[in-house]
């Protein structure tokens, strides 16, 4: 009998202990299907901060650097100036990058550091208790917002993708999710653009991934896509929002 399916190499045989329904396992496997079949996997250093993007250290089968909050962006720029050769990404939440975060990321794509960044939203801040995040929804309700993000008090949803896009010097910025095949397909492909974009040398490269929190969200694994589906989609538009041709930097 033919094998068709089976764990990418790029991941280490530990099970996943993230909660039921998160997008965080779907996307760990993209990326680690991605490095393998690009066979840069003895090339990779992943960089992780603070949060559920913590655990990447222990599913991921490559180098992984564990950071301050915030911070993957400017420890992400030190690696790769030092060791120019090797494939570095940061895997950051919403919490992470778009909060504390912020000044890193947006100076890095001014810089048009040669890094892609993985940039998971699921609107919340996952592992501290579900408070609102900057991406979180108008009218969405958190713990630290429970009847509901009002503008008039949180502000509006930040859209960092975009923001981003008018950063000159970032050479390739795009939007995808995991809430149905077809668009894990186009995740996967998004993924692999980055990593190529990076490897022949053009600059900055961030993939924002939807994804879902049932846990924080306070629905079931199949609600909480939907709710996705419903809402963060409509917020949020997917596709390529920004890429350069040739050497961007």
């Amino acid at each position: 009998m033919m094998k068709v399916f089976t764990r990418p190499a790029s991941l280490k045989k530990t099970p996943f202990r993230f909660c039921p329904g998160c997008g965080h396992s779907l996307i760990h496997r993209l990326i680690a299907e991605v490095i393998d079949s690009l066979g840069i996997r003895e090339r990779c250093i992943g960089i992780a901060p603070v949060g559920c993007a913590v655990f990447a250290y222990d599913y991921f089968n490559f180098d992984i650097l564990e950071v301050a909050h915030g911070r993957p962006p400017a420890a992400a720029t030190g690696m790769k100036r030092i060791l120019p050769d090797r494939i570095i990404f940061s895997y950051q939440g919403d919490g992470d990058l778009a909060a504390i975060g912020t000044a890193e990321i947006i100076h890095a794509a001014n810089r048009g550091e040669n890094i892609t960044v993985f940039f998971v939203n699921n609107a919340t801040y996952g592992m501290t208790g579900g408070q609102m995040a900057p991406t979180t929804l108008t009218g969405q309700k958190t713990t630290t917002t429970p009847k509901g993000r009002c503008f008039a008090t949180e502000g509006h949803p930040l859209h960092v993708a975009e923001l981003l896009v008018s950063i000159d010097a970032a050479s390739f910025i795009a939007r995808v999710a995991v809430d149905s095949g077809k668009n894990l397909a186009f995740a996967k492909k998004m993924i692999e653009r980055a990593f190529r974009n990076q490897m022949e040398g053009k600059g900055f490269n961030l993939v924002e991934i939807l994804s879902p929190c049932p846990t924080d969200w306070g629905l079931s694994p199949v609600a909480a896509v939907e709710w996705m589906r419903e809402n963060m989609l409509e917020e949020y538009t997917l596709g390529v929002l920004k890429e350069k041709k040739g050497n961007a930097r």
